[in-house]
């Protein structure tokens, strides 16, 4: 009787000083952490996913968790990594090194200390944390048995990166396994606001978490003052950078504001679908447009009658996976249509064509950096209105005219500027979400260059610049309407003798008959 109320005096007592170790490590972790992040401390779900502004503290979570698991659960094999190797000795490496001698000196083993030394820190009870960035090919083939990774600055990743790392969480443990993404957002289209944002139905297995500065209580007044400043002098990029609002904090090379209003409008397409023809070999016939909803041209406004438009094109190649079309009312210089699907290029020139033709025959100018097949392809199908440039001829060093459009250093910087003069002037002559979201990340480079940031596109910024540069060509005010025989130009003369039968009808209907 005495050994057994010993016993339970013995477990009793064992009891009250576990929950007096718990209720310190609880109260030294909750004095030393943001009161934002302290629920996440339990979360165990296999993707937590931390966005947030600058100096919001994320970074200082994420590393203080992973130290928290490897300290206190033996036998962990946690990867931190960051695209490019080279980065993550200043930023992870440093501030880990730090958080544990500070947090967790008496758990350590060993923490390498030389500039040029291996990246790891190893604890006594097994556990170890290693460093690596996703450019290091041969480094990441070595990495085995992971049980946890923290993936700082994550927008940097593609989503093949991050496939990649998914997997190699696969080691059996007895300890729950996570990955942790840390990152300021960026552009509305990148892959991460795709995946743990935007579905209608969100992966139950994912925890999304969003901080800003004003979460970070250690945040020195001096910082607080500096983040706040950009209210008045960079509202935009107090948004984005300070906020943590999906966005870009590059130098955009469009008025950034104003197209984000113009995307809150959430404008609609008034129709989705393709191009539907029967294809005879030389001809397209019965062309019609149908409607579906997982189609690839998005419809904004409807052609009217004996309106000119412009088609530009821009083909799959460096920096592109996706070849597209814009459609604009020459007119108006408006967007009404765009075109943008990984096409095999023979499709491509059809759908473009059947486009152009869809849109009173719009004077269409395929880019021909890369190919010049889909203006073969246009005019061996004798679509009539075609964009010619002057070239050089290399033989004879006479001018000579090509059709397509050819975008290269002294063409590029012009069409650029051309289409940042138009948006600046009239931001509401765009209005469509994918070509928005990209010109928000089109920015200058180091060596102020435009173009899109890592791991988004510009093909329909492209597309766009193209279809502005080429209007001249095009009449800008409507055709009268016919009636009877017309005068017609010798330019249309020769569109309709080189025509289709088919096409010659069209043409007749929309010139009417022509006087000799």
């Amino acid at each position: 009787m005495r050994a057994t109320v010993r016993a339970t005096e013995s477990r009793t007592q064992w009891e009250i000083e576990k929950a007096a170790i718990a209720a310190a490590w609880y109260k030294n972790l909750s004095e030393t952490s943001n009161k934002t992040f302290m629920p996440l401390y339990g979360c165990k779900k296999r993707y937590l996913v931390l966005m947030g502004g600058g100096g919001s503290g994320k970074s200082i979570f994420a590393g203080r968790k992973i130290l928290e698991r490897a300290s206190s659960e033996p036998g962990h094999r946690i990867l931190v990594c960051r695209k490019v190797d080279k980065t993550i000795r200043e930023s992870c490496f440093e501030q880990l090194k730090r958080q544990a001698l500070t947090h967790y000196g008496n758990e350590t083993a060993k923490i390498p200390m030389g500039k040029s030394s291996d990246m790891y820190i190893k604890f006594k009870n097994g556990s170890e944390i290693i460093f690596s960035g996703l450019d290091n090919v041969e480094k990441l083939k070595s990495i085995y048995a992971v049980t946890g990774i923290w993936i700082e600055e994550a927008t940097e990743l593609s989503e093949s990166d991050f496939n990649q790392l998914d997997i190699r969480l696969r080691e059996k443990t007895s300890y729950y396994q996570q990955i942790i993404l840390s990152f300021n957002p960026i552009s509305l289209l990148h892959w991460l606001k795709n995946k743990f944002f935007d579905p209608a139905t969100p992966d139950p297995r994912a925890k999304t978490h969003h901080s800003t500065y004003k979460d970070n209580r250690f945040l020195s007044e001096d910082a607080i003052q500096t983040l706040e400043a950009y209210k008045d002098t960079d509202p935009y990029y107090y948004m984005v950078y300070c906020l943590g609002k999906w966005g870009v904090t590059g130098t955009s090379v469009f008025d950034n504001m104003a197209l984000t209003k113009r995307l809150q409008e959430n404008i609609k397409p008034g129709r989705v679908g393709m191009f539907e023809y029967k294809d005879s070999g030389s001809a397209l016939k019965d062309r019609s447009f149908y409607d579906n909803p997982d189609g690839f041209i998005r419809i904004y406004e409807e052609p009217k009658e004996r309106r000119p438009y412009v088609i530009g094109g821009d083909t799959a190649g460096e920096g592109s996976d996706c070849f597209t079309a814009q459609v604009i009312d020459n007119t108006t210089g408006k967007q009404v249509a765009v075109m943008r699907h990984k096409f095999d290029e023979d499709l491509y020139a059809k759908q473009i064509y059947c486009l152009g033709m869809y849109y009173n025959t719009a004077l269409i100018a395929p880019e021909t950096n890369f190919s010049t097949y889909p203006v073969m392809e246009l005019e061996r199908l004798r679509y009539p209105k075609i964009y010619v440039r002057q070239t050089i001829d290399d033989y004879t060093h006479k001018i000579k005219h090509s059709y397509g459009f050819s975008t290269n250093s002294k063409t590029r910087p012009v069409i650029i500027a051309n289409l940042i003069k138009a948006i600046r002037e009239d931001p509401t002559l765009v209005c469509d979400d994918v070509t928005i979201n990209e010109m928000l990340t089109f920015v200058r480079n180091e060596n102020f260059r435009p173009e899109a940031i890592d791991g988004a596109h510009d093909d329909t910024v492209m597309a766009l610049a193209i279809a502005h540069y080429v209007r001249p060509q095009q009449e800008y005010i409507e055709a009268p309407p016919q009636n009877g025989q017309t005068k017609w130009t010798k330019d249309m003369l020769e569109d309709y003798e080189n025509a289709s039968e088919e096409l010659r009808e069209y043409l007749i209907k929309r010139w009417g008959q022509p006087k000799r």
